[in-house]
């Protein structure tokens, strides 16, 4: 089935043809942090990578109620006992450059703990609508490949995604993807280190990033440089919803004298200082039981279609 295409009689209507934003969700019944997988969780003591499930549910719920008030989410269901399955932003990626057909691209998981998630994935986007293909090569979904504008993407390759996987996308769906190399193993998606803000601008950390590789970028959308520690602290796993950047934040559980309160700090004036002047609103969550796991906000998100990303607001 990987690389291959299950492929529908007639296009079915679904949540990416429809004129307001779409994502796809899934509550955290099974979160769970048994298995590290990241260099965050193998810093972490078996205590401080204990989950308090309860709290996790309400975080979910105050972001889940946020987006559904005012756009449509579904969520996918918890089948089988996937630890982090509630990150759905590694599922795979919808194409929104392809009009004619509902295509997903659904991921091969170089990560054990998440191996057979895209079988979930693919039964399900398949009841809705959708033209479901696992890449046949290791490749970890739209957190790796962001979408800037028509058929252009940037995909992250080196650490969760093969660069074949890019090549393969681009041969079967008429990509164009500038590929970049990731170097940190902190920021090892590359939504850790690109958020594109709208099709003409995006923020990225440049000092992950080689300078032949800003000067692709360069070509295709506006660089807004943020600095490594706003990364570190998540400010490109951001998602935007309408005129808002939704991101991940624990502020007010931390003390003045916490190792990285002035890095959040620092982050927060940084996102709300680009915001400003995109004429958008930045909106935190508290996400701090699922950093737990070395996620943030956008790990938690799969656009179904990209209706805001079009609008320039200014």
């Amino acid at each position: 089935m990987y690389g291959k295409q299950i492929k529908l009689v007639t296009m079915k209507e679904t949540p990416s043809q429809l004129p307001v934003q779409s994502y796809l969700l899934n509550f955290p019944f099974t979160l769970s942090t048994e298995t590290p997988n990241n260099a965050w969780m193998e810093e972490l003591s078996p205590k401080d990578l204990h989950i308090n499930k309860r709290k996790a549910y309400k975080q979910f719920m105050d972001l889940y109620n946020f987006m559904a008030g005012q756009s449509l989410v579904y969520m996918l269901p918890s089948k089988g006992n996937f630890q982090d399955q509630v990150y759905v932003a590694n599922l795979g990626i919808y194409l929104p450059h392809i009009t004619e057909e509902n295509h997903v691209i659904l991921s091969n998981f170089t990560s054990k703990p998440r191996q057979g998630e895209e079988l979930v994935g693919q039964e399900f986007l398949i009841q809705m609508g959708y033209t479901a293909a696992i890449c046949p090569f290791k490749w970890e979904g739209e957190a790796d490949l962001k979408y800037l504008y028509d058929n252009i993407y940037v995909g992250g390759h080196g650490i969760r995604s093969e660069i074949e996987a890019y090549k393969w996308m681009e041969e079967m769906y008429d990509m164009k993807i500038i590929p970049v190399s990731m170097v940190d193993d902190y920021l090892y998606h590359l939504d850790c280190s690109i958020f594109t803000l709208n099709c003409e601008q995006s923020l990225i950390c440049t000092e992950l990033f080689e300078i032949e590789e800003l000067k692709e970028l360069e070509k295709h959308t506006e660089i807004i440089s943020v600095s490594i520690d706003d990364a570190l602290c998540g400010i490109t796993n951001s998602v935007r919803l309408g005129n808002m950047v939704l991101c991940a934040s624990n502020i007010h559980e931390m003390k003045h004298t916490d190792e990285y309160y002035y890095e959040e700090k620092n982050k927060i004036a940084t996102l709300e200082k680009v915001c400003s002047e995109a004429a958008m609103e930045p909106v935190f969550f508290n996400l701090s039981e699922f950093m737990k796991s070395g996620a943030l906000l956008s790990c938690m998100v799969m656009h179904l279609n990209r209706i805001d990303h079009n609008k320039i607001l200014l």
